[in-house]
């Protein structure tokens, strides 16, 4: 009995042929860009045409003919520069800004300075239960803004904060929270409140980088806790309190949740209490989705000026600092 013949395969009638090295080199410069089509697309969709569509309606306008009745007595023509002159002179819009300045004036410093307490706490070697600790201080984070503008803004209503109920008891004065000057420290409140817990967890974070042999060393030299603290701990998480100030005032110049939701509770709190309450106030509540996107396309340069700025000085800052 003969044994079936073999067929010997070659190189070219191999059914598994290895691609040639042109082909693998190409595929391999090619496989970044499927990795990045996926966010691409998506940041194209819903930030980058967004952010066009936007432009393009600030350079627009409707045009009224007539009585304005009938289907071509309205239609949409070019205004160049014109929604862009009225927003700037738009007393609304400026004094929404100066309420937002006076806004982060308070906000800011008190939020990053309880931050970098409690985190400067927490990193501590006698702290205690520092895990329920931490949490406990960033659980307000996690509570929605409109959840934490109404929780404190019940609070503030004196017919039914438990606060004014204690302080009727004990003859002590009740100011109210939601009228005039004192509206500003209670927004800054809520903001305070749900905010630190994050800048906290940013600069902890940042804290226990830094190498045990940097506090050995220190205490061998016979360093107090504080001046731990002052001298080493602070100057090396510089780069996350920079961070957290970023983020901060990105926060403060888009504040929104709230004016409006406190707004029902009050009548010190108007429909243009922030420039992004005027914007919502034009778009939706005016129509004028024209002068709004001009204000939108604003604020955002505004923003983006701001930051740019910042971390361009922090940039400047630090390089100075290394080369010393």
């Amino acid at each position: 009995m003969t044994s079936a013949r073999r067929k010997s395969y070659g190189v070219k009638g191999a059914p598994y042929a290895l691609p040639s090295p042109t082909t693998t080199l190409k595929r391999a410069r090619s496989a970044p860009y499927f990795f990045l089509l996926p966010a691409v697309v998506l940041f194209a969709l819903f930030f980058a045409l967004p952010i066009g569509y936007a432009l393009w309606l600030s350079f627009r306008k409707v045009k009224v003919s007539g009585l304005g009745l009938g289907s071509g007595a309205r239609s949409e023509v070019w205004a160049g520069l014109e929604n862009y002159t009225d927003a700037l002179t738009d007393s609304e819009l400026v004094d929404g800004a100066l309420r937002v300045l006076g806004y982060g004036c308070i906000v800011v410093p008190v939020m990053l300075g309880l931050a970098l307490l409690f985190a400067l706490m927490l990193d501590s070697d006698k702290v205690r239960l520092a895990p329920f600790t931490r949490l406990a201080i960033f659980l307000p984070y996690a509570i929605p803004g409109v959840v934490a503008a109404l929780l404190w803004g019940f609070l503030y209503l004196p017919d039914v904060s438990p606060f004014y109920f204690v302080l009727d008891k004990l003859g002590l004065p009740q100011p109210d929270l939601l009228d005039g000057g004192p509206l500003y420290l209670a927004l800054s409140n809520i903001a305070v409140w749900g905010g630190t817990g994050f800048n906290m967890i940013v600069i902890y974070t940042s804290l226990q980088a830094i190498p045990a042999e940097v506090y050995e060393a220190a205490k061998l030299d016979g360093a107090t806790p504080l001046q731990i603290a002052l001298r080493i701990k602070i100057p090396m998480v510089a780069s996350s309190l920079v961070l957290t100030f970023f983020f901060s005032i990105i926060a403060t110049l888009q504040v929104f949740n709230e004016p409006t939701t406190l707004k029902p509770l009050t009548n010190s709190v108007s429909t243009t209490w922030s420039p992004l309450m005027k914007v919502y106030q034009d778009a939706f509540g005016k129509g004028d989705i024209y002068a709004a996107a001009a204000q939108a396309v604003i604020i955002a340069l505004v923003t983006l000026v701001l930051s740019f700025g910042f971390l361009r000085a922090a940039n400047r800052r630090t390089k100075q600092e290394a080369a010393r």
